[in-house]
């Protein structure tokens, strides 16, 4: 909500300075919010498809090895006392 306020308080001061037109309007509003997007995504620390497809398939290979691993392994349980 702070953002909404502060980009609705920036507009109407310089609508009453009456310094924006109506393309000014719709350019101010478009670059802020592609910054408040741009702002957003770099939060969440997201990562490209190609990186993710890469990642999936390292650990699709290392689950396939620890499976083989747990079933060739034949562990002993030890009783609590």
């Amino acid at each position: 909500m702070r953002n909404a306020e502060k980009i609705l308080k920036s507009l109407s001061s310089l609508i009453e300075n009456g310094i924006l037109t109506s393309r000014d309007i719709k350019k101010e509003i478009s670059t802020d919010l592609k910054f408040t997007r741009d702002k957003v995504i770099n939060k969440f620390d997201l990562v490209s498809r190609e990186e993710f497809e890469v990642l999936k398939k390292i650990v699709q290979k290392q689950d396939a090895i620890i499976k083989k691993f747990m079933k060739s392994k034949k562990t002993k349980k030890v009783k609590k006392f």
